[in-house]
């Protein structure tokens, strides 16, 4: 998440909450009905596939169909590909648009996108392992395991730990690059505050890099062992591999105009780097492994899980309250079972929400900057029917 993306999908999310509380206030179960309803009596009569909604109120396939393909055009979204999970099973799975609009190519089953921010509640996942294994504390000061010269002039770097950097209580900022004299820097006494960094998680990934060996495809092959291939994930990696390359849809702003990536700052410092911040790439199909993983509490003990999703850091925004975890942002009542994140990459951005004590959930990615927009939007539609 590159920018000040990172303080938008952070506002967006609040907001969104918020919206989906102040929403609620004025719709019943029984309202939601009527509304499914009417949308049934308008259905053509062709055969549409039966999901359900996250209430459990049938939703006609070509409904949420027509609904995806009307937002895609008012946030003029290039190209979208995404599942939806019912009971901890993808009962719905779509590709719309193109992933290279110059070639006409279109997004399929195979189309790789950037996963953005998504990729820290993946990371946290894998950094739970190390912790299993005794490999990483999770309040043991990280300079222990590998000093950071980056920011060696501050002292206060010698208090971070996994948990305040998994939680964005590091004090770091989001990346020195937002700074005005582009140096990493601490902005406030480690574990005192929430800030929203992708350096903090990133000088993690170089202390589990320092403990699996010196490259970081020693950690890209660590993490394929622990995640990605227990969970069936075939196309799915921090660092990209020749069939993401060749299958990776190409970025686009808001306004439709393709991104030149090759000469991208964010791209090449990236590229062939395991940025556990942002530089996860992956499909709906993919990720949906995962996510049911999650749902089924795969790969680490209930206490790991326990861990994991408690609360950290408090965000607020007037009366509504969000959290974040180690790597999930989550809702108050009557939402504590829901779990989410957006993204957000010069040219993509994404989005998953997902009820573990119900096993629904639905993921998305886009190849523009309008993913997190348009999730909102869905979860409002899934959830209160607007």
């Amino acid at each position: 998440m590159h920018i000040a993306a990172s303080r938008i999908c952070v506002i967006r999310i609040v907001d969104c909450c918020a919206s989906l509380m102040e929403m609620l206030k004025y719709h019943s179960i029984l309202f939601q009905c009527v509304v499914w309803c009417i949308l049934l009596s308008n259905c053509s009569t062709k055969k549409s596939e039966e999901i359900k909604d996250y209430n459990g109120l049938s939703l006609p396939s070509d409904s949420m169909d027509n609904y995806l393909e009307l937002k895609m055009k008012e946030y003029k979204i290039p190209g979208l590909s995404i599942a939806l999970i019912n009971e901890g099973k993808v009962v719905y799975h779509r590709n719309f648009g193109y992933a290279n609009l110059k070639d006409e190519i279109p997004v399929t089953d195979n189309t790789i996108f950037e996963a953005a921010s998504i990729s820290k509640s993946v990371f946290a996942l894998f950094v739970m392992k190390y912790v299993e294994e005794g490999k990483l504390d999770l309040d043991r000061p990280l300079f222990e395991y590998l000093s950071y010269p980056d920011i060696a002039y501050d002292e206060r770097y010698k208090k971070i730990t996994a948990r305040m950097v998994l939680s964005h209580r590091s004090g770091f900022p989001n990346w020195r690059e937002n700074e005005e004299d582009k140096k990493l820097k601490i902005k406030f006494d480690p574990g005192t505050d929430y800030e929203y960094s992708g350096e903090g998680y990133q000088y993690l990934a170089k202390v589990l890099r320092n403990i699996e060996g010196n490259g970081w495809e020693d950690l890209e092959a660590s993490f394929q062992y622990k995640i990605a291939k227990p969970l069936g994930m075939e196309h799915t990696a921090f660092i990209q591999t020749p069939y993401t390359r060749a299958n990776r849809a190409e970025p686009y702003y808001d306004n439709g105009n393709w991104i030149d990536w090759q000469n991208n700052y964010w791209y090449k410092k990236d590229d062939g780097n395991f940025n556990s911040a942002s530089s996860l790439h992956t499909e709906p199909l993919d990720f949906s492994k995962w996510m049911i993983g999650v749902m089924n509490k795969e790969l680490l003990t209930e206490k790991s899980y326990a861990e994991l999703l408690r609360h950290h850091s408090e965000i607020s925004n007037s009366d509504i309250a969000v959290y974040y975890t180690l790597g999930f942002f989550n809702l108050g009542s009557p939402y504590n079972n829901v779990f989410l994140h957006g993204g957000s990459n010069d040219g993509f951005s994404c989005y998953y929400l997902m009820d573990l004590e119900k096993k629904w959930g639905y993921l998305l990615f886009t190849n523009s900057g309008s993913g997190e927009r348009l999730g909102d939007d869905l979860t409002g539609y899934l959830i209160v029917g607007e």
